[in-house]
């Protein structure tokens, strides 16, 4: 859902860095995978077709935190 956000935590040697991944229209969400060492964040559409993508070595990564919208309707789907 637009505003839906993840921020991610990544470990860069003597700092730390931090990325913002947004679902910027509305109709689009953000997901996150972990598969074979690497965490993945998308901004994904309706039909599922990735726009954006951030790739980050899991090892690398301190915090994945995702913060939703509140929905109008009271769900939290």
């Amino acid at each position: 859902m637009k505003g839906d956000r993840v921020e991610i935590v990544v470990d860069a040697g003597d700092t730390t860095r931090t990325y913002e991944v947004t679902a910027s229209r509305a109709g689009r969400r953000v997901e996150t995978a972990v598969r074979r060492g690497v965490v993945e964040v998308s901004e994904v559409t309706r039909t599922g077709t990735a726009v954006r993508t951030a790739r980050f070595m899991a090892n690398r990564v301190l915090a994945l935190v995702e913060h939703p919208v509140p929905r109008i309707d009271g769900s939290e789907t």
